[in-house]
Order: C-alpha cells, then sequence, then structure tokens
C-alpha cells in the first residue's frame, strides 16, 4: 500500500477499543498480564492517542498511547502496527505524529522497549542519562 492509503488521526472516539484489545493481549510482550478493563482504563485516561487507519475506513491498523502531566513530560506506550501492514513507515508516522506533532513536541519523552530501539532512536530518543532513574515493578507480571 502506498503512503496515502493509510490516515492518521488523534481523536480519541475513533479508537476501537476492540482492535486495540485484540492486538495487545495476543501479541504484546510489554503488558499480556492486562486485562480488558486495564486497557480500556489506560485508553480512557490516556493524555493522547493516536490512531492508523486505512484510508476512508475506520479500520484501526496501528496504535500509540501517551500519558503526560501536559506541561514538559511525556510517556509514550503501546505503540504498535499490525504485522499485514507493516513496512509502510506506520510505525515511524505513528511516533512522530505522537511526539513530534502534537502538544507534546517540546516534553521530555520516555519509553520503554525490548526490540524497537532503532524505531525510536530516529527521533532522539537514547540510553537514559544521568538524570533519569527506575523503579521497577515489585511483583513483575508474567507474561
Amino acid at each position: 500500500m502506498e503512503h496515502d492509503e493509510y490516515e492518521l488521526d488523534d481523536e480519541p472516539v475513533r479508537i476501537s477499543r476492540d482492535a486495540v484489545w485484540a492486538w495487545l493481549s495476543a501479541q504484546a510482550y510489554w503488558g499480556r498480564w492486562r486485562t480488558r478493563a486495564d486497557v480500556d482504563a489506560q485508553i480512557e485516561n490516556a493524555w493522547r492517542v493516536v490512531g492508523a487507519y486505512r484510508a476512508g475506513t475506520d479500520e484501526l491498523v496501528g496504535f500509540a498511547r501517551a500519558a503526560s502531566d501536559g506541561v514538559g513530560f511525556a510517556y509514550l506506550a503501546d505503540v504498535y502496527v499490525l504485522d499485514a501492514h507493516r513496512g509502510h513507515g506506520l510505525g515511524k508516522r505513528l511516533v512522530r505524529t505522537m511526539i513530534d506533532e502534537g502538544p507534546g513536541a517540546e516534553f521530555r519523552w520516555s519509553l520503554f522497549t525490548a526490540d524497537a530501539h532503532g524505531l525510536y532512536e530516529q527521533f532522539g530518543f537514547a540510553a537514559p542519562d544521568a538524570t533519569a532513574m527506575v523503579r521497577p515493578p515489585k511483583n513483575p507480571p508474567i507474561g
């Protein structure tokens, strides 16, 4: 598919929670422990969500979510593109739309990833500096 055969939108009401749940509950190595109610709450309470759609439809083929204080810090989470739609730059477009083309363009952003460092490095993400610390969960979820 060509670049213009996809559209990105940050309207929360357009996000198909069923589609997000279907992917995250089965494919997301980082959060399969979450319940459907957890995922719904995360979408509902997100500072911003961005969906990637097949142009002219509401077919959700990619997603990204962010939590933020709305002033200077944001956390990027749950970024994915369905396998059948990878290779068309949608991951880059989702990240760019979320962090560079939205209200948080000047924020300090953070994220966690085990396998997409190359993607995020293109947007200035790097290993934490001396000002960053992370507290891991007390009881890491399994799955």
